[in-house]
């Protein structure tokens, strides 16, 4: 495969993946599509966890010729499907949606934007999230002044509604999903969209195991892919990873900003987050495969981050836990990263399977 297929074929993949919405809690259009996506490769055999993640696995090389497995034992990889969102908290006197935040979600990263509130009937009722008192010729400068906190912001519903009765008709109640427009744009190489956290990840998993399919390669020893599917509030990696597993590498996002050193073009090792440090022996592994083969990266320290791999250390997981991932720009907010960085992140991937 040339590096323009692994590159289109991961593109294809994460748009597609970035506008079938995920928030933690409901990701079941978004596993339901890993899974149909992964289907192709007859290698893999796949199964649901009972909190709705997807565990994928992918028999070794040391298990299908060698009989070494007890020498070798199996190992895993996993990512996030679960995204940022919210929730209807209150349905308002005026009609409106009071929200309740998932994740680490910055309500000024969403002010404005369209949002679909997902109602237990299956419909989608259309909307955008605004601040209360929004009108600069009715509140003049308090517009600019105004904190934004799930108290000040309510979502204005693209429907004939100015009651909390007429809302409750529309079928919306309390505890509904809301979900926001993404906004994925590709240009220049530069993919820009929020949720990229994680599912660039996903898609980095995707292309590797595409293009060491389609040139019949096969991991060193069995290997665990885990579709975990709720990280952003931290339990996704503590379930679904199977016990003889030895070593878990999550595929996450690497920060960008002030006092780091990752950037959008670089795959990126982080070395310790607000957790602790990650696994010296594993890290070191993964940082020398990329130094011998040439492979586009940087290490970093993230003191306000957390990953599925902090939450299975947490939960007293036995096994060496690395990081690895993609830079990108205004994390949490709206994302940036550049196709050079997805396409090292591939690449580390593939030569830890194969080592």
């Amino acid at each position: 495969m040339t590096l323009m297929q692994l590159s289109k074929y991961l593109l294809d993949f994460l748009v597609k993946l970035i506008n079938t919405p995920s928030p933690t809690g409901y990701t079941d259009d978004a596993i339901t599509l890993i899974e149909k996506t992964f289907s192709v490769f007859p290698d893999l055999s796949m199964m649901r966890t009972n909190k709705g993640s997807l565990v994928i696995k992918w028999e070794g090389v040391s298990d299908s010729s060698t009989g070494l497995e007890q020498s070798l034992p199996p190992r895993a990889l996993t990512a996030h499907v679960d995204t940022l969102g919210a929730m209807v908290k209150v349905i308002k006197p005026n009609g409106r949606l009071q929200l309740t935040t998932l994740g680490g979600l910055l309500l000024n990263g969403v002010e404005t934007e369209g949002c679909w509130v997902l109602t237990q009937s299956g419909e989608k009722i259309r909307g955008s999230l605004m601040i209360n008192k929004s009108s600069v010729h009715v509140y003049g400068a308090e517009v600019n002044k105004t904190k934004r906190s799930e108290e000040t912001m309510e979502v204005r519903l693209d429907e004939q509604t100015t009651s909390a009765e007429e809302t409750r008709e529309l079928g919306i109640k309390v505890g509904d999903f809301i979900t926001f427009d993404p906004r994925v744009e590709v240009r220049n190489g530069f993919i820009r969209s929020r949720f990229l956290d994680d599912k660039a990840g996903i898609a980095s998993l995707f292309a590797a195991v595409k293009a060491m399919s389609e040139s019949d390669l096969k991991p060193a020893r069995t290997t665990y892919f885990l579709i975990s599917n709720f990280e952003e509030v931290g339990h996704g990696a503590p379930a679904g990873i199977p016990a003889e597993v030895a070593e878990l590498v999550v595929v996450d996002m690497a920060a960008i900003g002030e006092g780091q050193e990752s950037d959008e073009f670089h795959a990126t090792i982080c070395i310790k987050d607000s957790s602790g440090p990650y696994h010296h022996g594993l890290s070191n592994h993964l940082r020398k495969l990329a130094a011998d083969h040439n492979i586009p990266h940087k290490a970093d320290i993230y003191p306000y981050y957390g990953s599925d791999g902090s939450a299975a250390m947490r939960a007293g997981a036995d096994m060496a836990v690395a990081l690895i991932g993609p830079g990108v720009d205004a994390s949490h907010n709206y994302e940036r990263t550049h196709i050079k960085a997805l396409v090292a992140t591939t690449q580390w991937i593939i030569v830890y399977l194969l080592s």
